[in-house]
């Protein structure tokens, strides 16, 4: 019989869904690449929608679903916490607890409410906990037959971090740490305190510490200031949060902002107000504590499972500083994370765990993962594209010929032009690998400038990533961990440092935008840079029109940024990626075969654009 299991993560942030067949992973997408609303939590009509019609089968075919967390212990949590913290969180409690008792508490009826309305029922239901999705979501993919599994995240549950131990079709739970102390509401809190949005800015706070002065005197105070009053770091990585500071456990914020302000000598930076050194030492001093957490939890799994290999998801494994200071400790051989590492991937691992734990269904374990690049959303054809070139008028030429094409655009890259670049099946996860990305020339100093400000729209001071071919990596990087999916980072080898010393510089920007490197565009202030290393087996397409651009420069890499602007996500039909190509600054726009040229595209007018919000 045909097992197909249907996944779902909802109702939090970034709802999603993802398709099972027989175990091997069909579809899989997050429901805001279909309603173009950033970190969509409603029900994931549309992507469920889609991973049906990929895998060719209706509703009625799914033979189970599974849900990527328990609710009813969701609700026992928030009952519990506003219990002990009475009578603190009156007015959060009386907002939130309307919403369960209509809503979440009875999620069983809900489901079955809206899979009937896809004409789906009387299928079995599976509600794996949150971080066995998570612990899911890693192991089962990964090409281990056996590992230690971390996750870490805000919460689920209750549970905040856990260690477990995969073997085989089995997770053994090891250890956990339980709400409220969590390493991942930890650094949402100092995210919120930057300036930046809680579950979407987090990587920017990453993004803005290697401005920070390690040695300077203030992140020296700011990093005592949190081990003294904020956290407390026990030797296995477990942590106590000092909940006098905390606001979000039963408050409508992450911190008690006049304590925080108090502590850190310092006000709460609004956002879109000027980043300055003391905001940058402060994310360093984030980023380090954080870095310490985890170095001590990857220590601990490594004690408690014996494994020389590690998987990781969760949030927090998309921090990829501290995802590269673990694979320099060296406590594992070999380290996988889950490139959905955050709540859309949980969709992925309930149905992972529903399959492997819930119908105890062999695993088959082979010598690359099972994500297939991560390429598992739509894809689209030449039919779709002439579609939208009637619909604007728009002009494009047909380059069937891929080498031509490739040669051309490579020419173009060369020539200091942006690329849109739209191929295949759309990207599942946070990160643009090949198919769904702006590309640039890394050798040109005033590119990091031009993209962030004419092209993306975002804050000027964060870094943009090279996509290296997979046998120069070593000759540019001192990286060794296989880096497909943009999850570590690595220094620039010194032989491409064209400066060791930084001139005199007022603002964030003008750090920036000094040339240190032959690669300016891709080398962060530190000549760090997150890295993808691209295959010619994982993404063929990709690979040769960097190899292209390598032949014509001799630079085996490129600039690579998802292919978005401010406030959208990443685009997902052609439709979507002609209308972005046209509001933004890039040059090129490639759809397949097709190759669109700005200056020869007509003038749209402003109702045909959707309205860009900040983020």
């Amino acid at each position: 019989m045909t097992e197909i299991i249907l996944g779902i993560s909802a109702f939090y942030h970034d709802s999603a869904a993802a398709l099972i067949i027989n175990g091997e992973i069909i579809a899989a997408a997050q429901e805001e690449r279909f309603t173009r609303k950033k970190h969509d939590e409603s029900f994931p009509v549309n992507a469920i929608n889609y991973v049906l019609q990929e895998a060719g089968i209706s509703a009625s075919d799914i033979t189970a679903v599974a849900f990527y967390d328990k609710p009813l212990l969701k609700f026992e949590r928030l009952l519990e916490t506003y219990h002990a913290f009475a009578p603190r969180g009156l007015r959060s409690f009386l907002k939130a607890i309307p919403v369960w008792l209509k809503e979440k508490i009875f999620m069983k009826r809900l489901l079955k409410k809206e899979l009937k309305k896809l004409n789906t029922t009387n299928k079995p239901l599976f509600f794996p906990e949150h971080h066995l999705s998570h612990a899911a979501s890693a192991f089962y993919p990964s090409p281990f037959c056996e590992a230690a599994i971390l996750t870490v995240d805000g919460v689920g549950e209750w549970a905040t971090t856990t260690i477990a131990y995969g073997k085989e079709k089995d997770i053994t739970l090891l250890s956990e740490l339980k709400f409220p102390h969590s390493p991942g509401l930890l650094y949402a809190a100092f995210t919120y305190f930057l300036g930046f949005k809680v579950n979407s800015g987090e990587y920017k706070v990453m993004g803005l510490a290697p401005y920070g002065q390690p040695d300077h005197s203030q992140t020296l105070l700011f990093k005592e200031i949190i081990l003294t009053h904020l956290v407390d770091i026990r030797e296995d990585g477990s942590i106590l949060l000092n909940m006098d500071y905390f606001d979000f456990a039963t408050g409508m914020t992450m911190i008690v902002k006049h304590k925080w302000e108090k502590l850190f000598g310092m006000p709460k930076r609004e956002e879109e107000s000027e980043i300055t050194l003391v905001h940058q030492n402060l994310a360093l001093a984030i980023q380090q504590v954080m870095e310490e957490i985890v170095a001590l939890l990857v220590q601990t799994a490594a004690r408690l499972t014996g494994s020389k290999k590690l998987v990781m998801a969760g949030g927090v494994a998309l921090n990829c500083v501290a995802n590269s200071k673990i694979a320099a400790a060296g406590y594992f051989d070999e380290i996988w994370i889950q490139p959905a590492a955050g709540d859309a991937g949980g969709s992925l691992g309930a149905a992972l765990a529903a399959h492997h734990i819930g119908l105890q269904k062999d695993r088959v374990v082979e010598t690359t993962d099972k994500m297939k690049g991560a390429f598992l959303g739509p894809e689209y054809s030449g039919k779709d594209v002439r579609k939208l070139i009637q619909r604007f008028g728009a002009t494009a030429n047909d380059v069937t010929n891929f080498e031509e094409l490739t040669a051309l655009i490579s020419g173009h890259l060369a020539d200091g032009k942006v690329i849109g670049w739209f191929q295949d099946r759309m990207e599942f996860g946070p990160r643009a690998l090949g198919n769904r990305s702006i590309l640039a020339d890394p050798r040109r100093i005033e590119m990091q400038q031009q993209l962030n400000l004419k092209v993306k729209f975002r804050e000027g001071f964060r870094p943009f990533a090279p996509s290296i071919l997979e046998e120069d990596l070593q000759d540019y990087f001192n990286i060794t961990i296989p880096s497909p999916y943009m999850l570590h980072v690595g220094k620039l080898k010194s032989s491409y440092h064209t400066r060791t010393t930084e001139e005199p510089a007022t603002t964030i920007f003008e750090r920036l935008y000094q040339e240190r490197s032959m690669f300016p565009a891709i080398t962060h202030v530190d000549f760090s840079a997150r890295v993808q290393v691209v295959s010619a087996t994982m993404h063929p397409k990709f690979y040769e029109l960097i190899k292209s651009f390598k032949k014509l420069t001799g630079c085996p890499m490129v600039v690579n940024t998802s292919f978005n602007v401010r406030g959208e996500p990443i685009v997902n039909t052609p439709e979507e990626a002609f209308l972005a190509f046209m509001k933004s600054g890039i040059d090129y726009l490639v759809i397949g075969n097709y190759v669109f040229d700005r200056l020869q595209q007509p003038t749209l007018p402003d109702s045909v654009f959707p309205v860009f919000s900040a983020d």
